[in-house]
């Protein structure tokens, strides 16, 4: 009976989306699929970015990461507020100041042609990476397994609802439908947290004060260097990977970037970053109360932790309203997420890979719907392979994932912006490759000796590595190689 309600709130739902998009896809050409015709009002846009950051991975990982790690991924978000700051006044300025459609033409500029097809090629790396392993969780989710459906068609069909109501008018239509996306995810998180803390006959007060006494309530970490939840390494990890994750990335840029103005802009990355921290509280004090219901009532939890929220959603224990609205956060927090990824994956590949700016509107618009439900495959390729090889909580993969394949580009970027050096931009490609694989080697190295692992400091590691390697680059070497073909 589950698997029938998650089939008709799909259907339902995915009718909404289809809505949206027929109302903002009239009259769409390129520019509206690429950057909105820059007339996307900040507010949306800010309020539609909580749910493209929030991810199914979040919804569900986030609640299960209390048993093992109690609170501490505060420290994190602490983090990231700081990142959104640093966005706005730093990368921002420098992205409206020259134009930009694809954040990595600015390497073009600054660096060289390899450079800038390193930068964009990085980023296609490690956004379908992360993207992949956020819907492959969801996918596992809403797995029909009450009708017997494939896994592979689960994932075909989620990857094809997508691409229909993104086709025409890319980040215009994403703008609208992440907004509504980011709506029904915060109504479903507050749904649930209201029912569960019904079954615990808890008030509001009675909330604030379980969640504050529990044992899992700890969120500070100042006393274990060798932790990966110690304060300094998560709080600083927190600033550079939303610098990365957000700031060199043109999935999130490219919606900043449909605002009419910098101010705009600024103003859509100082409400997004406020409103980040106190959404994943509620994540994370949603996370000690299913703990504590499960205590109380007797309940066996799973050994993974992603698995806790939806065995009791999904599987009716806090009813069918909880599970509906569960339903409906998880593909609003799954489609917000995959949707612009998919829109920014064609956008880099169109614009820094064939260069489709330079054609004509009409052949141009051709090749871009062609790339768009090609990387729709691709997409669904990379999903399958996660599931394949993917034997940990999914949020802490990507995190690591992000540590390896974003470094290049943070190192890349902070040269560009706080040297006036010109390295050698044909050697640039090997550099970008080398720093990750020299990480991972120390990383094994170092833990082999000392016991000590790296967290997600390792990202702030590898940018340093390929920023030194930039600045080796560079040494007498006094011309600008602004057009070397690579």
């Amino acid at each position: 009976m589950n698997g029938i309600y998650i089939l008709l709130t799909i259907f339902l739902y995915f009718g909404m989306l289809l809505l949206v998009a027929r109302f903002t896809g009239k009259n769409s050409d390129n520019d509206a699929f690429f950057r909105g015709n820059r007339r996307s009002p900040w507010y949306v846009v800010s309020f539609g970015m909580i749910g493209a950051s929030l991810s199914g991975v979040t919804f569900v990982s986030v609640p299960g990461m209390v048993r093992s790690i109690d609170m501490t991924y505060m420290q994190t978000c602490m983090g990231f507020f700081v990142g959104y700051l640093i966005i706005a006044h730093v990368l921002l300025p420098l992205y409206y100041k020259l134009n930009l459609t694809s954040i990595y033409s600015y390497l073009d500029d600054r660096i060289g042609r390899c450079s800038y097809k390193t930068g964009a090629s990085f980023f296609l790396l490690s956004k379908i990476i992360g993207a992949a392993a956020r819907l492959y969780l969801v996918c596992l989710i809403l797995q029909f397994d009450v009708f017997e459906v494939p896994f592979v068609v689960t994932v075909i069909g989620i990857v094809l609802l997508i691409w229909l109501y993104t086709r025409r008018s890319g980040i215009r239509t994403i703008v609208w439908t992440d907004s509504l996306q980011t709506l029904c995810l915060l109504l479903a998180l507050g749904l649930i947290i209201y029912n569960v803390a019904g079954q615990l006959e808890l008030d509001f007060s009675g909330v604030v004060q379980t969640v504050k006494d529990n044992e899992h309530s700890r969120i500070f970490v100042f006393d274990d260097w060798h932790s990966k939840q110690n304060f300094y390494k998560q709080f600083f990890s927190g600033i550079f990977i939303t610098i990365v994750m957000t700031g060199l990335d043109q999935d999130m840029m490219q919606k900043n970037l449909s605002c009419k103005n910098l101010r705009e802009a600024q103003k859509n990355m100082y409400c997004y970053g406020i409103s980040f921290v106190p959404v994943n509280f509620l994540f994370l004090s949603l996370g000690v109360l299913l703990l504590l219901l499960a205590s109380r009532t007797g309940m066996a939890l799973p050994a993974g932790g992603d698995d806790i929220l939806p065995l009791f959603a999904a599987e009716g224990h806090l009813g069918y309203a909880v599970l509906i609205f569960f339903t409906i956060g998880i593909i609003a927090a799954a489609f917000s997420s995959a949707d612009s990824a998919l829109t920014a994956l064609t956008t880099s590949f169109c614009i820094d890979i064939m260069g489709i700016s330079h054609l004509p509107e009409q052949e141009a618009e051709k090749r871009r719907k062609i790339v768009h439900f090609c990387i729709s495959a691709i997409f669904i390729g990379f999903i399958l392979l996660f599931k394949v090889v993917n034997n940990k909580s999914v949020i802490d993969a990507i995190y690591v994932i992000a540590s390896y394949t974003y470094g290049p580009l943070l190192g890349l970027f902070v040269f560009g912006l706080f040297t006036k050096l010109h390295p050698r931009d044909r050697f640039v490609p090997y550099v970008a490759i080398a720093s990750p694989l020299v990480c991972y080697a120390i990383d094994r190295v170092v833990f082999n000796y000392t016991g000590y692992q790296f967290g997600y400091e390792m990202l702030m590691f590898n940018g340093f590595l390929t920023f030194m390697g930039l600045t080796c680059l560079s040494i007498k070497n006094k011309k600008i190689y602004g057009n070397t073909q690579c």
